[in-house]
């Protein structure tokens, strides 16, 4: 489906800037959504759908596609890409899926069922690390297209160098909540997502022991300002993105 159609169409020159700088969409994002789209829509008539790119209902019961997350990586040969689907319902995620099309992982779950990834043949439960924030390695995402956000973003990476062991960019937000989910990230934390960026990797995190909130520790992380991780270590992101974001 949408995976099968990113691995076909590696390294598509049909690229398109959507407006914001460094914000790109491709030929193969779109045949994507198109093919998800149109297996939620035989599967599931009854629930309309939200796309990163062909866009739709934005409230109520919904599916929330994010056809090809880390378009930028994709289009250099970087394969940190991934495709998410999460099930929706105002605010609150009750089902969720990643794929990395190119590692072969799925990670999926439900709300209050657990989650579970899937790799190498081997179907195992996700769970957060237990390493402690002193040992911790976060991942993050730079705030590309909102220049703005900039100084706000590196007041937070300052004090994140200064607390955890080390930082990472993978640049695909759904693959780092899944890798959080399952521990190889100890956190993760980014400003200015949309929902399809985060709502199935925000319950992976959930359903594996962790926490993701908003920058001020609050329930609103699917309006993009995201802060998840360890019970632990999202405590320490949580005090640090409270100190960034202060007058």
């Amino acid at each position: 489906m949408g995976g099968e159609i990113v691995r076909s169409g590696a390294r598509s020159s049909g690229a398109g800037a959507k407006g914001l700088p460094g914000d790109w969409v491709t030929d193969v994002d779109v045949a994507s959504e198109r093919a998800i789209a149109g297996f939620l829509r035989t599967a599931t008539p009854e629930i309309p759908i939200q796309g990163e790119e062909l866009g739709g209902v934005e409230s109520g019961l919904r599916w929330v596609v994010d056809p090809l997350d880390g378009t930028t990586n994709y289009l250099h040969g970087f394969w940190a890409v991934g495709v998410s689907v999460a099930l929706v319902v105002g605010t609150d995620v009750l089902a969720g899926a990643v794929h990395a099309p190119f590692q072969g992982d799925v990670w999926h779950a439900a709300d209050g069922a657990g989650a579970v990834w899937e790799r190498q043949g081997l179907t195992t439960p996700c769970g957060v690390s237990e390493r402690p924030p002193a040992e911790a390695v976060v991942a993050t995402g730079f705030p590309f297209r909102h220049k703005d956000r900039i100084p706000r973003h590196l007041a937070a990476l300052e004090r994140t160098l200064q607390t955890f062991e080390d930082v990472r960019r993978p640049g695909a937000a759904a693959l780092d909540l899944a890798w959080v989910a399952c521990g190889v990230f100890e956190g993760f934390f980014e400003l200015g997502l949309a929902p399809w960026d985060v709502a199935a990797g925000g319950l992976l995190v959930r359903e594996g022991g962790g926490s993701i909130t908003d920058w001020g520790g609050g329930p609103g992380f699917l309006a993009g300002d995201v802060v998840a991780g360890s019970p632990g270590v999202h405590a320490e992101l949580v005090r640090i993105t409270r100190e960034a974001s202060a007058p």
